[in-house]
């Protein structure tokens, strides 16, 4: 009976040690995942990672940790080491000359832009404006306060209230490099809000406003648009310090993967 017991015993360990290499070897790649930080745009977060986190952790094999806080503050934790990859939803130049005068000793030389997708722009108006569409030309004269009643575009008798997300959203980078060569917008009645929600917002209770707004929260509220001879398209790009390491790298080819599978 002993050595039956013994024999028996042999089996048990040797069973243990196989299944405990089974696990090293079938779970090796985990030992290597990292936890990476990214910053920046809400309009890139709303539209990509926070529903498809999962995914995109599963497919880079690492684990992400996501701070939407508009595209400029993303860029600034970037360069000052508070994250790994930065998110941006407008031109990595014109966010890079925005930065430059407010912050001219950054190394902004070392910084590297990698697109992932584009995402267009809502230009959102009070459900009670019946404006349901106007050029672009028309909409830079807006900005600047070239034409500033809503009677002009057949809408009200009243002024034009221009709505922007401040505190570098990236919305509003794209509209003054799109359409105002750089400068900012020129209108009297301009309000800035600190956040997309709150922009949503003051359009819905503002009758002559005019808001420049992440599509996903104008079609969830049901907001009117003016629809845009040619869209306003924000690029939704990730920004590493230098070139990104095999972890950076693999998160930014899995987060592309993703917005080629879902976005288009």
């Amino acid at each position: 009976m002993a050595l039956v017991q013994t024999g028996y015993g042999r089996v048990q360990n040797a069973c243990r040690i196989l299944f405990a290499g089974f696990l090293v070897v079938g779970f090796a790649p985990l030992a290597n995942a990292e936890t990476l930080i990214m910053q920046g745009s809400t309009t890139f977060a709303r539209r990509l990672i926070e529903p498809y986190k999962a995914i995109i952790e599963t497919k880079s094999g690492h684990e992400l940790t996501v701070i939407p806080n508009k595209s400029t503050p993303g860029l600034i934790a970037l360069l000052e080491g508070r994250a790994h990859l930065a998110m941006i939803s407008a031109p990595l130049d014109s966010e890079i000359e925005t930065l430059r005068k407010a912050l001219p000793g950054l190394s902004f030389d070392r910084l590297r832009g990698f697109k992932i997708a584009s995402s267009r722009t809502a230009v959102a108006v009070n459900p009670k404006n019946p404006v349901r569409s106007m050029t672009r030309e028309v909409l830079t004269k807006v900005l600047r306060n070239e034409v500033d009643n809503w009677k002009a575009l057949g809408g009200p008798d009243l002024p034009i209230r221009v709505v922007l997300v401040g505190g570098g959203g990236g919305s509003t980078v794209t509209l003054e490099s799109e359409l105002l060569a750089g400068q900012p917008v020129k209108s009297p009645n301009l309000l800035f809000v600190k956040t997309p929600v709150q922009l949503v917002q003051v359009v819905e209770q503002e009758p002559g406003s005019i808001g420049f707004a992440q599509l996903v929260l104008v079609k969830q509220r049901g907001i009117p648009e003016v629809m845009l001879d040619k869209p306003i398209e924000q690029i939704l790009t990730l920004v590493t310090v230098g070139e990104p390491t095999p972890a950076m790298r693999a998160v930014i080819d899995a987060t592309r993967s993703v917005a080629e599978e879902r976005l288009m």
